[in-house]
């Protein structure tokens, strides 16, 4: 089964450098099943992320490339999947990200 992996980024992107890289250990991502994320692609598709780099804003996951989650769209993020069971293990790395006001990084498939 295809997995995407998400983790908390312990510093900000940095503007000009791109997320081209599969790194996912680098900060501790947990896996999320496909299936479980292709309920709800369509709904993430209104939050605003960035595609590998800053300068790439754009609105929904990067379902097949890595996707920058900043601070001010984790609670969007929260909000579509708070009532899923399946994603409760993301929604409290999303809620921890929000604690701490920081970045998150998603791998896509």
């Amino acid at each position: 089964m295809a997995k995407h992996e998400f983790g908390i980024m312990l510093d900000a992107p940095k503007k000009g450098k791109h997320y081209d890289e599969y790194e996912p250990w680098k900060y501790t991502c947990i896996s999320v099943d496909d299936d479980d994320l292709a309920n709800i692609v369509e709904r993430l598709s209104t939050i605003d992320f960035y595609w590998h780099t800053l300068s790439a804003k754009g609105k929904g996951l990067a379902y097949y490339g890595i996707t920058l989650i900043p601070p001010d769209s984790l609670k969007a993020f929260i909000d579509v999947i708070a009532d899923i069971s399946e994603l409760n293990e993301l929604k409290k790395l999303l809620e921890q990200a929000l604690d701490k006001n920081k970045w998150m990084i998603h791998y896509g498939i």
